[in-house]
């Protein structure tokens, strides 16, 4: 799996100033398209950051970006701060504050993933796969577990998936994320380097599970 680039030095610290989480959400956003995961102005990320909320507009080409494109939440999802030039709040907003609220998340992510959207056709109410050592990077799980990602029904608008996520998010403790069937996947983490970490391993095992299946394999096994 391609690797994301690292960021640079002075936005591996424990804070960032607003301008630098500004500035990663964008550099963030354009690894993930490069990835696959933000085609056709798909995907985005958040970023929670001295108790305000950084998040990519709707709608927008996600690897151009800019920092003043970004709007500034607070902590209950209240907009402070807007961009202007006819630029949206996202549609995932409602989704991201369900995981910020109910999880106290650092950052949260939506990935347009091919493989996380293949995964969603491959199982019915939840993904699983165990015994793989990818499984150590997720908080919680080790090589030799059984790993669960609940999958929930996609809708016309995605702001009407926010009920059925947060009801996944409650009835799935241990998991750090949500698949939506033929769709994508929401992804979190206490900080934006674990979302990012659990994305990249999610991901490999979603694209594992579907191609042991497409071999006869159990990926449950």
């Amino acid at each position: 799996m391609e690797s994301i680039s690292s960021p640079t030095k002075e936005k591996l610290s424990s804070s960032l100033t607003p301008q630098q989480t500004r500035e990663l959400v964008c550099e963030l956003c354009r690894n993930f398209y490069n990835l696959g995961w933000a085609s056709g102005t798909g995907g985005g990320i958040s970023i929670k950051e001295n108790g305000k909320i950084y998040m990519a507009p709707s709608g927008v080409q996600k690897e151009r970006l800019k920092p003043e494109n970004i709007f500034v939440l607070d902590a209950q999802g209240e907009t402070l701060e807007e961009p202007g030039q006819g630029l949206k709040l996202s549609q995932c907003s409602p989704l991201f504050m369900h995981a910020y609220q109910i999880r106290n998340a650092g950052a949260v992510l939506h990935s347009h993933s091919l493989n996380a959207m293949m995964a969603t056709t491959q199982y019915d109410t939840h993904f699983r796969i165990r015994n793989m050592e990818m499984q150590k990077g997720v908080e919680g799980f080790g090589a030799f577990d059984t790993l669960e990602v609940p999958i929930i029904e996609n809708t016309a608008y995605e702001c009407d998936l926010a009920d059925s996520l947060a009801e996944a998010i409650r009835n799935n403790p241990k998991s750090h994320a949500v698949l939506v069937r033929r769709h994508g996947v929401y992804v979190w983490g206490k900080d934006w380097k674990q979302a990012k970490t659990h994305a990249e391993c999610y991901d490999y095992l979603f694209e594992a599970a579907v191609r042991m299946k497409q071999m006869g394999i159990d990926p449950t096994a």
